[in-house]
């Protein structure tokens, strides 16, 4: 390694110290607390199994959450990523765009529920607003970075024969995004999934609402039941979007290399 790159590494190493300081990250007290982690671990091993049908219940409930946030969220965050794509959109347009999206980023989902848990009350409609928020804010960006690395070459081509800014849209931007966008939606549902089980901590319904409970009042066993069917279903939708990526993402971009050779 080079000097230049010893001086680097220094220099973060340097950094964490101070920052881990700053945040009374101590390995002392890790170690000390690591007794602890092994009686909870103790306790949930008693699990309880007649609590399956209500975890099983409470996890289909988390699911359908998740798969409606993320499916109205992208629906919400796609045109908005068009609006802010800088290859589409005068700065007159996408940068107020961006800066909603930047706001909406701003607070996670737990925050989001709190809101529409005032606004709406507690339940699982709270939780499906919150998903909706925090997925179009991701998505959105995430789509327009995708929508502006299209190669700008078919996009002059079919400019150039005037068609308008929707036909654009509809048959060269949608078109050469669509794999990045489907990645993204498997991507947030996945993630949704998992989030949704936190949302439960402010009474914004799905699985989370009973594993918080649980372990607040130190019912560990009963907790490891809903726990272990979060893990199996998340291990099933993460089995479900790889064959999804195979059968669609993949062999799309594969497609598009095998093109790109012939020509």
């Amino acid at each position: 390694m080079t000097p230049k790159n010893n001086i680097l590494i220094g220099i973060i190493v340097a950094l964490v110290v101070v920052a881990s300081y700053n945040v009374d990250a101590n390995p002392v007290d890790f170690v000390q607390g690591l007794p602890n982690i092994a009686i909870v671990v103790e306790e949930m091993l008693v699990v309880e199994p007649k609590y399956v049908p209500t975890a099983l219940w409470a996890m289909f409930e988390t699911v359908q959450m998740a798969f409606i946030g993320t499916i109205v969220g992208v629906a919400i965050a796609l045109p908005l990523s068009m609006l802010a794509a800088r290859n589409l959109n005068s700065k007159y347009v996408y940068a107020p765009i961006r800066a909603l999206l930047a706001a909406i980023r701003t607070f996670p989902s737990i925050l989001w529920a709190i809101l529409f848990v005032i606004m709406v009350g507690l339940g699982p409609f709270a939780g499906v607003l919150a998903i909706i928020m925090y997925t179009i804010g991701f998505v959105a960006k995430l789509q327009y970075e995708a929508i502006e690395t299209i190669d700008s070459d078919p996009m002059d081509a079919v400019s150039s024969i005037g068609i308008s800014k929707w036909q654009l849209i509809r048959y060269v931007v949608i078109p050469e995004s669509a794999s990045h966008l489907l990645s993204q939606m498997l991507y947030m549902f996945d993630y949704n999934v998992r989030q949704t089980s936190i949302l439960g901590l402010v009474g914004a319904g799905g699985i989370g609402f009973y594993i918080i409970n649980y372990i607040k009042f130190f019912e560990y066993g009963k907790a490891a039941i809903f726990m272990l069917v979060v893990l199996v279903v998340v291990l099933i939708i993460d089995w479900i979007s790889v064959k999804i990526r195979d059968k669609f993402i993949i062999k799309s971009q594969h497609g598009m290399e095998v093109t790109a050779k012939n020509t």
